[in-house]
């Protein structure tokens, strides 16, 4: 089986490849990634050399390669994780969201119909979304299957319709399309703009660590290698045409977060506890940022058989030490460009 699997040198992309790779080695793996500022090679320095292992770089957006790549390479399947992710940068710049995760979306979905044509035996299209989707719950509730969309930031808008562009392919043409929307993602390899790694490298280099409001916000918190358990688990068990919703079963608040982190951080680092508290600094509040995301999972736990291997804590805690055992990997991704968007994010 020819698998082209889309951002696959980003943060939860790197884990799905990693696990494919050496799970699977029957399977040929096309990692497709136009290394973005989040995209890192390094991620995978572990299979680069792997005999079922390509990778290619490009850019969704570019409908004439997209068609020409999948002639070429004649995929059986497309697992679809490129996407631009981050909340703050939509609100900055839209119209990149759009590009990139509803046309580029689109050039993909078009290009497999046209390849695989009516013939959809063994063919899945597979395309891995966000919670952010349904907007914002209040104190209680839980995100299922048959929530109602209700994006409230360029990011979730652009997801919401690059879902709708997926289950639309799977109505109008046939195409075997299977989706599944997660919780906030967490672990090694991520880039430090999300609120965990930035935290974290932050505590680290005793710089202020920025919260957003009060720090009330609360999100579910979905460890990474868990997530990519659960995509492989919808790619190979799930129904052609389902949604699945993948969390980790955990609800926080931003600040009890942070500062779990901090007590984390001054244990690891051998300071007193409640030195990396003082850090912490209270910035304006995101433009229409959502209250709280909570998922229901029961239905990829009962259907399919996945739940999480670990608590957050003891997520959290695996994060940490990744992070600081690869304090090169670190460096490397927070020097030049990143240091400008830091400084013009958080420091107004």
């Amino acid at each position: 089986m020819k698998i082209l699997l889309t951002g696959g040198a980003g943060f939860i992309g790197s884990h799905v490849v990693r696990l494919f790779v050496n799970k699977y080695p029957h399977y040929q793996i096309f990692n497709l990634d136009k290394l973005t500022y989040a995209g890192n090679l390094q991620n995978l320095k572990d299979v680069e050399d792997a005999p079922n292992y390509t990778f290619l770089k490009g850019d969704i957006t570019d409908q004439e390669f997209i068609n020409n790549l999948f002639q070429e390479h004649q995929f059986d399947a497309v697992m679809h994780l490129a996407a631009e992710s981050h909340v703050d940068r939509s609100i900055t710049d839209p119209m990149a969201f759009v590009r990139t995760n509803v046309n580029g979306t689109c050039n993909l979905l078009h290009a497999a119909k046209e390849l695989w044509k009516s013939d959809f035996t063994g063919k899945t299209f597979y395309h891995i979304s966000t919670d952010e989707v349904y907007g914002s719950l209040g104190e209680t509730g839980l995100f299922t299957e048959e929530t109602a969309y209700d994006p409230r930031s360029p990011y979730s808008a652009s997801k919401a319709s690059s879902d709708h562009f997926v289950r639309a392919y799977y109505h109008t043409y046939g195409l075997p399309v299977k989706v599944s929307n997660c919780s906030n993602n967490y672990g090694p390899n991520h880039f430090p703009e999300k609120l965990i790694p930035l935290a974290l490298n932050n505590i680290k280099n005793n710089k202020s660590v920025p919260v957003y409001g009060k720090g009330e916000n609360i999100r579910d918190w979905l460890y990474v290698i868990d997530h990519a358990r659960a995509i492989d688990d919808v790619f190979h068990k799930g129904k052609v045409g389902e949604t699945y919703n993948i969390g980790g079963v955990n609800e926080w608040r931003n600040i009890d977060l942070i500062h779990l982190l901090c007590d984390i951080m001054d244990e690891k680092l051998g300071r007193e506890q409640g030195t990396s508290r003082k850090l912490i600094t209270f910035v304006t509040d995101r433009a229409g940022h959502d209250l709280r995301y909570a998922i229901d999972s029961s239905k990829i736990m009962k259907e399919l058989g996945w739940a999480p291997s670990v608590t957050f804590e003891e997520g959290l805690e695996k994060t940490v030490e990744w992070y600081l055992d690869n304090e090169e990997w670190l460096n490397n991704v927070t020097s030049g460009s990143y240091q400008e968007y830091y400084k013009g994010q958080y420091t107004r």
